[in-house]
């Protein structure tokens, strides 16, 4: 039995791996669909349309030299497109449910949403804070950018796909697993005071306590929930196929409990799965834990 939200949900698939470190991820919206995802939504009782992937000119990326983003050309192309698409799915009444690739799609996913929902909470379920800018970056790799560039710091080239008036509002956001934090993301989350909820809190709260709070941020006085689920958030033995693997995640049932509990509030409204990475995978094991975490967030567990 399904919750009370939209019945008609469009599958959006993005192979994009290049704003990750590890290649792979290109993979991940394949392996979650051979996972039966659409089958198990389709069981739940929705209608379901998949509409295949956003194109990736993987071939033209480019980096500039002395530039900490790597091959921002061809992400920024692909976040415009799938912001486009997305937004066009919810003008049509329909759910965007999206499949990456890496986390830097959490761009064009959200900024799309937020053409539609001009106030929308995110609970962000991360072993990492993906709050790094240029400047903060170990790496340059753009999927440790997203939720900066949804606040509006960054490269232009990518904050100008969300727009000027569309930004995340900090209050709204939430993360959840939490566990992997760089220097540069402790202080950007300290400096913006977006609520934080890491194992920590997970072991010292328990995860029905935190669900709950996280719930109230995000949801409360917005226009609805969405939710960007990274598989890293999860703990290796669980989800072994991602490239960011962080020991001591979320366990299986912590996992599944969360999503219910905001399946239950009827307040979700878009979704975005990431990071599953089938070369360094166990037999899809990633890519099943992300279809049955799906059907979790859509209420399968109903009765």
């Amino acid at each position: 039995m399904k919750p009370n939200i939209n019945s008609n949900i469009a599958i959006i698939g993005v192979p994009l791996d290049l704003g990750a470190g590890t290649r792979g991820v290109n993979l991940g919206p394949d392996a979650i669909r051979y996972a039966g995802v659409e089958e198990r939504l389709k069981n739940i009782g929705y209608n379901v349309e998949d509409l295949g992937d956003i194109p990736v000119n993987r071939s033209q990326a480019v980096t500039e030299p002395n530039s900490n983003l790597k091959n921002l050309n061809v992400i920024s192309e692909v976040n415009s497109l799938l912001s486009e698409k997305v937004f066009s799915v919810m003008s049509e009444g329909k759910f965007p449910l999206v499949l990456g690739g890496d986390h830097s799609i959490a761009i064009g996913t959200i900024s799309g949403v937020l053409k539609y929902k001009k106030s929308l909470g995110v609970i962000w379920f991360d072993a990492h804070g993906d709050i790094n800018t240029p400047e903060t970056s170990p790496s340059g790799n753009i999927h440790g950018m997203p939720v900066a560039v949804l606040l509006g710091l960054g490269d232009k080239s990518l904050t100008k796909i969300v727009g000027e008036n569309n930004f995340l509002k900090k209050e709204n956001i939430v993360y959840i697993g939490s566990r992997d934090l760089d220097s540069g993301e402790r202080k950007a989350m300290k400096e913006q005071g977006i609520t934080v909820f890491t194992m920590h809190e997970i072991d010292d709260m328990g995860i029905k306590k935190v669900m709950e709070e996280a719930i109230k941020i995000a949801g409360d006085n917005t226009d609805g929930i969405h939710v960007s689920f990274d598989m890293d958030a999860l703990d290796p033995s669980i989800a072994p196929g991602t490239g960011t693997k962080v020991p001591g995640g979320m366990n299986y049932r912590e996992a599944h409990y969360a999503l219910e509990l905001i399946a239950k509030s009827e307040k979700l409204v878009s979704a975005e799965f990431v990071e599953v990475n089938p070369l360094l995978d166990n037999a899809n094991m990633t890519g099943k834990a992300a279809a049955v975490l799906v059907g979790s967030l859509m209420g399968e567990w109903l009765i």
